[in-house]
């Protein structure tokens, strides 16, 4: 068993966590040599005071990067042992890494660790292509492995009840101007490391699109064409909701983002029931589970597209003088 993880490993390693998702794609992440181990950690200068008030997004982000990293070590021999929240009293670590027993990577590993440069958020409408019975049940496994559950929304009135109170969250949150302040900060018009694009924005929202859009900037569409009239809708979920929990939410995400990519599925997220609290428990009633909602997901097959720009490695990465 190695000592610990060196600084060419970090880097190696690092350049696959950055590849996680994040609300607004702000990368809230930073990832840290100490001691032989590898430390992920929310970056609080990048934290959304509107749309992120509670630091969940945050979390979860960092959850989505935790698990990519984890992922490439393995896919280099060389995985790790992780300790979740492991120092009481600095609580923007969500998690150290240690050498683990060196091994040969499994198959899943290595199709999971080459879907990670494929993933991005597609918000463009879906074609009408049903997913099949045998991806769903990949994507379940794939959150039950993380410790999490996902719940597909099937039926129409399954989905209309989902709607509503997906739209009900939105108009609570467009009513903020601080949080359309905030949005609109990080549209990018022009190339940037970070932040979402405005060409990847998706077609602008209309009244009677089924479900709601975030709005970064996107397109005009054919007035009256619905966006997407059969979405399937799926709710990921953690048992309880302490920050720890966010965080094994935020790998179980992952987890189900690389399975989708590696079945040549779409997925984009839809935040809002999630940031508002009687959105959330009214989408947990709904559902009629135990534990919290924790992310929404539309998934099915899209046109092809790219993955947005990610900041250098090396702007995340906090190294010992000396190991640079």
């Amino acid at each position: 068993m190695e000592t610990g993880f060196t600084v060419e490993q970090l880097r190696a390693a690092a350049a696959d966590a950055v590849r996680a998702p994040s609300l607004h794609n702000t990368q809230p992440w930073r990832l840290r040599l100490r001691d032989g181990g590898i430390e992920v950690a929310v970056d609080r200068e990048r934290h959304l005071p509107a749309t992120d008030p509670s630091g969940w997004g945050a979390r979860i982000a960092c959850g989505a990067a935790l698990f990519n990293l984890r992922l490439s070590l393995a896919a280099a021999g060389t995985p790790a042992t992780v300790r979740l929240r492991p120092y009481p009293t600095e609580p923007d670590i969500v998690a150290r890494l240690t050498p683990d027993v060196p091994r040969r990577p499994t198959p899943a590993e290595l199709a999971l660790h080459a879907a990670i440069p494929r993933r991005f958020s597609n918000r463009a409408p879906f074609w009408p292509d049903p997913v099949p019975a045998d991806a769903r049940w990949r994507l379940g496994e794939a959150a039950r492995a993380e410790q999490g559950w996902l719940e597909m929304v099937i039926g129409v009135s399954a989905v209309n009840a989902f709607a509503e109170i997906a739209h009900s969250a939105n108009r609570v949150l467009e009513r903020d101007p601080a949080y359309r302040a905030e949005r609109e900060a990080w549209v990018r018009r022009a190339p940037a490391p970070d932040g979402i694009p405005a060409a990847a924005g998706g077609p602008l929202g209309e009244p009677q699109d089924l479900l709601p859009s975030r709005g970064f900037g996107g397109r005009d569409r054919a007035p009256g064409r619905d966006f997407e009239p059969e979405p399937l809708v799926a709710v990921l979920g953690s048992p309880g909701n302490t920050t720890t929990d966010q965080v094994i939410a935020g790998q179980a995400l992952q987890r189900v983002l690389l399975t989708a990519t590696d079945a040549g599925l779409a997925v984009s997220m839809l935040s809002q029931p999630i940031e508002v609290p009687g959105a959330r428990e009214a989408l947990r009633l709904s559902l009629g589970r135990f534990g919290t909602p924790q992310m929404v997901m539309r998934v099915g097959y899209g046109q092809p597209g790219s993955p947005t720009p990610r900041r250098d490695v090396d702007e995340v990465l906090d190294v010992p003088v000396g190991q640079r």
